[in-house]
Formats: C-alpha cells, structure tokens, sequence
C-alpha cells in the first residue's frame, strides 16, 4: 500500500531519545519521497505520525496523552502511532478511540508503506513482528530541519539487560547498521549542508559489522568530504577502548565530548542495576580521557530512588558526583518497568523521597556545568553556529559542548568562527567576540 501524491500532508511528533529523533527524521523523509507535504506539528494534517517512548511510566502516560491530544486537534487526520510504546504498550493504544495504526519496533521505519489512502479505520490495524536481531539497511536519508548538527543512526537494540531497563524489550538485540549504508547516509547529510554529525544509537560502542568497530566508523566518517564534526552520543563506558581515547586527542573532526551513564555513585546500587563497572573503574577512565584529551566535556546520567538506594548510598552518589570532573548530568527517577528484574526488587524508595533527590542532584549539575563554563571564559574556541536566540545572540555550540553567543546582525547560521570566550550570559551560555571564520 503506498501513496504516490501531492495532494496528501503529514506532521510528525517524537518522544524521547536522540535515536527517536533520527529515526524520526529518516522516516520523514520516506514520506516527502512518495509526495507528502511535511507541515508542522498542530497544522491541519491528513496524517499524524507518533513515534514513541516507553524509558519510564511517565514516558508512556505523555504517549497517551499527546495521541489524545492529537486525536482532539486532528478527529480526521489519518493516526499512526509508532516505535517503543507501540512496540511494549499495545493493548493501552488499541484501547484508544480513533488511533488507525500501530507499528512495533521492526516495521516502524517502513509505516509508509503501511498507508494507502490516509482514511480513518473502525479500528487501529496492528502490525508487531518479532524484532530481527540481524544487521540492518535503512533506505531513506534523515530530514532535518536545520542544516547544522544531524544524528546518523548506526545501531540499535541493546544486549546488556541492566535490571530497570525495558529497552532491550522495546528495542531487541543490540544489532549494527551496515558499514557502507552509514558512509552513504552520511555523504549525502553532507551534500544537505550539514557539518556536524552525531552518532546515534542505544549502545553505539557495541557496534560490530563484518569486522567492523565503533572507531572504524568513525574513521571512515573522518574521510567523507565536507564533514567537519563527529560528536560521539551516549556511550557505554565499558565499550570505550583506550584507542578512541588515543584517537580523539589526535583527531581534528572527532569532538572532545563524551556523554557517559554513571547510573548511581555506589557500589551496592551499580551491582544490583547489573552495570558492568565498578566506581573505581568509572573515575579512573574520566582521568585517563582526561589526561589524553584536553578541554574534554563529560556529562553523564544518573537514577535516584532505585531500590535499596539508603540515604547513606545516595549520600554515596551525592559526594561522588561533586568530586567528579563532569560538566552535567541528566536525572532521572527510578520507574517501575514490567518484565524487569528491578521490578520484584523490595527496599523500594517513597515517591517523595526520590524527587527529593533528584532536585538535589539537579541543583549540583546546575552548579557543575556553570564551573565547567566559567573554566572556559578566556579560551578562544571554535564554535558552529546554528540559530539566533530570543536575546538576539547569534548561537552555536564548541567542539566539547559549550553553548556559546555572539553579537551579530549578519546571518552565521551553519558556518564555523573562531571566539574569544568573554563571560557568561547565564547557566547555560557563555558570550565572546568574533575573532575570524574558520
């Protein structure tokens, strides 16, 4: 079944992660390929594509709200609800009035194909195979609506069966995309005018296809012409070898940033989440990274409220996350997901008590990321613009994270300056001066 015109459009919504936002972004495209007009989402439309989210229980309860509220804007408009929740939390959909497909993890990239004519059915058509775990293809090129940073999606699923983590269910068995799809996907982000690219998966450091590696990747991106960023998304730190360490330091395109999740600053707490590191590890890697790679940016994540998390092992994490050299961290609180070990777990932690300290932490990364910033001013960094803020600051981002804004009437979008790092304009973004193109 497939729509081949000029009279239909469609409008997208994305939930979650980086990855969503690049599969997003590729199957957009599909459906500007067979003639759709692509409009924004809340502009009238014949078809309405949500590609969901399942990380948290709070993750689904926003999937089922946005679909009701699509259902609400668009009573018409053909809707089809994809990915994750689809994929985990398909009788809850089926129950929603009005939703006329759903589409599991392993077709969700083809639901094009799946609409004919984009009318309302009597009832949701389910297609929910079983998830390959073999390499894979993808045939479309990511659509973006900026021309600066892309994310290129180069694996998916994950194998590592952490005890709070649904994913592996959602998603299936860590499996890579095919070596030369990535190079060609890649090339042709390129000739798009895009600069920067960021390598997106679910755990991209296992990446493992005919002989390939997570750093040959990356070094055959350093070939493509025109590329001038790599920028590494989250990664596992018991998938980073020594050699992409070495590499990075020497590398001029691969960006000085690693995003790497901690999950919690104790010991007992990591062993019972089934991570595979222990705190000793995890800071000696930091100070190794450190030592290779200068002005590098870790952030990282952390859970609060996992079960048998004591005041005493929070304090644990408390006092582990302020010694560490991170420039942030994202927080999130502990959710009970079904078929997860975490789940029978006893020792559970009040709902109070977990976003308690989940503010607390978010106060300390407010704090961090602030000494990472003042540690910057005086630098003189290279920066890709990407757009011009509400305070009329032209904005772009360095090579290790830093959001950084110019003074400017002239256009910089999508080119690269070179800025003497003055102050900080607030938490978040630090002010200099031009000095030259780059």
């Amino acid at each position: 079944m497939q729509s081949c015109n000029t009279n239909f459009r469609a409008s997208f919504y994305t939930l979650g992660c980086r990855l969503n936002q690049a599969e997003t972004s590729l199957i957009s495209n599909s459906f500007r390929e067979r003639g759709y007009e692509i409009v924004d989402y809340g502009e009238p439309t014949d078809v309405c594509v949500i590609n969901t989210c399942t990380v948290t229980q709070q993750a689904d309860a926003k999937c089922r709200q946005l679909v009701r509220q699509v259902l609400r804007r668009s009573p018409d408009a053909f809707v089809a609800v994809i990915g994750c929740y689809a994929q985990i939390g398909t009788k809850a959909l089926q129950d929603i009035e009005g939703i006329d497909l759903i589409v599991g993890t392993e077709e969700k990239m083809q639901v094009c194909d799946f609409i004919d004519v984009p009318q309302k059915l009597p009832e949701p058509v389910v297609r929910k195979k079983k998830i390959s775990s073999n390499a894979f293809t993808i045939s479309s090129v990511g659509n973006y609506e900026t021309a600066t940073r892309a994310n290129l999606k180069i694996q998916d699923g994950c194998d590592f069966m952490c005890t709070f983590c649904v994913i592996p269910f959602a998603r299936g068995r860590s499996r890579s995309r095919a070596f030369w799809d990535i190079q060609r996907e890649a090339m042709q982000l390129v000739e798009r005018g895009h600069k920067e690219l960021v390598l997106s998966g679910v755990n991209i450091g296992t990446y493992a296809y005919e002989g390939k590696t997570f750093l040959d990747v990356v070094k055959m991106l350093e070939t493509v012409d025109g590329l001038e960023r790599i920028r590494i998304s989250s990664i596992e730190p018991t998938t980073i070898p020594q050699a992409l360490v070495y590499h990075m330091a020497e590398s001029d395109k691969l960006c000085n940033h690693f995003h790497i999740p901690l999950q919690s600053g104790d010991d007992k707490v990591l062993k019972d989440m089934r991570r595979l590191y222990t705190l000793a590890e995890y800071e000696a890697f930091l100070k190794f990274v450190q030592k290779h790679v200068p002005e590098v940016c870790f952030g990282t994540d952390v859970m609060v409220g996992f079960p048998g998390e004591s005041e005493e092992r929070f304090e644990n994490s408390l006092r582990l996350l302020s010694e560490l050299p991170l420039a942030y961290f994202h927080v999130f609180p502990f959710s009970e997901r079904g078929g997860t070990r975490a789940l029978k777990m006893t020792e559970k932690v009040d709902a109070r008590v977990k976003k308690s300290r989940s503010a607390t932490l978010r106060r300390l990364s407010v704090q961090k990321r602030q000494d990472f910033y003042q540690h910057q001013v005086g630098k003189t960094v290279r920066v890709l613009m990407e757009e011009r803020n509400e305070a009329g600051l032209f904005q772009g981002f360095t090579e290790n994270y830093v959001k950084v804004g110019v003074e400017t009437d002239i256009d910089l979008e999508n080119q690269f300056f070179d800025v003497a790092l003055t102050g900080m304009a607030s938490q978040k973004l630090l002010v200099g001066s031009i000095l030259s193109s780059s």
